[in-house]
């Protein structure tokens, strides 16, 4: 399952929407995507979606559509 990830790159400060950056992720749950974004970086994370096939088709549209891996 592709999830997309909304977070802000600093803990610190308070979040903003402008900051808001966004990731994509082949994992099997919401909770193992979780896990590998706070695993992995310093991320706050703020929303994690599963993307539906037309969604995720809609998403891969997208030139900054790119899988991340840790």
């Amino acid at each position: 399952m592709i999830f997309k990830v909304y977070y802000q790159e600093s803990k610190q400060r308070n979040p903003k929407r402008e900051d808001t950056h966004s990731l994509y992720l082949d994992v099997p749950d919401q909770p193992t995507a979780r896990r590998e974004v706070e695993k992995n970086t310093d991320y706050n994370v703020e929303q994690i979606e599963q993307l539906s096939e037309k969604v995720l088709a809609y998403e891969q549209q997208s030139p900054d559509f790119k899988l991340t891996e840790f």
